[in-house]
């Protein structure tokens, strides 16, 4: 499921990621999987379960679900040094949500996303923009190729601590084939 919210955040980077499998794994990854192991020993919520719901072609691991009552929500837990949740990560947790309900045939509207660093959680709503979001997405993923590379990020703030910088070269890409950097915010910066 983390597809979707890598996706959302930079199309290039999925693809580096995904079809070159380039980059390893990240700090951040490694962190978090210590913090969520942490995070499940506490009692009282079930933990880290992986559903798969064919018909809507999604998978993932939920880091949380609560249980209040006859009520299941799911728990999306961050690193957010920025103290922040980002709109690639509400797309993850609607996932999350159309996967628990595909699993108990119930509609889950509701999700949280946690922040470890501030100690925080939001509710979020998942609306029908949420879902049809999810949908265009995964149909935008089916859609890639390994022959065609994902255009330059229009947000170069988000290449500084990227993990694919360096296969992705978005500099260079903007310095040699300047047409490529052309409504992406990358050719002003080279």
């Amino acid at each position: 499921m983390s597809a979707l919210n890598e996706f959302v955040y930079c199309p290039r980077r999925f693809y580096y990621q995904h079809y070159h499998d380039e980059m390893g794994t990240p700090y951040e990854l490694i962190d978090g999987r210590s913090k969520h192991e942490k995070q499940s020993q506490r009692g009282g919520w079930i933990t880290e379960r992986y559903f798969r719901a064919t018909e809507l072609d999604l998978h993932g691991k939920i880091d949380l679900i609560e249980s209040g009552g006859d009520v299941l929500t799911p728990v999306e837990r961050k690193r957010a040094e920025s103290g922040q949740y980002f709109p690639s990560d509400e797309v993850q947790l609607a996932g999350y949500c159309m996967l628990l309900e595909a699993a108990i045939e119930e509609p889950v509207n509701v999700g949280y996303i946690y922040l470890y660093e501030t100690d925080e959680r939001y509710a979020i709503q998942i609306t029908e923009s949420h879902r049809e979001t999810v949908h265009k997405i995964i149909d935008k993923i089916r859609s890639m190729s390994v022959d065609s590379i994902p255009p330059l990020t229009d947000n170069p703030k988000k290449c500084e601590a990227c993990s694919a910088r360096e296969y992705c070269m978005p500099e260079e890409t903007a310095i040699l084939e300047p047409e490529k950097a052309q409504g992406t915010g990358w050719e002003g910066e080279v």
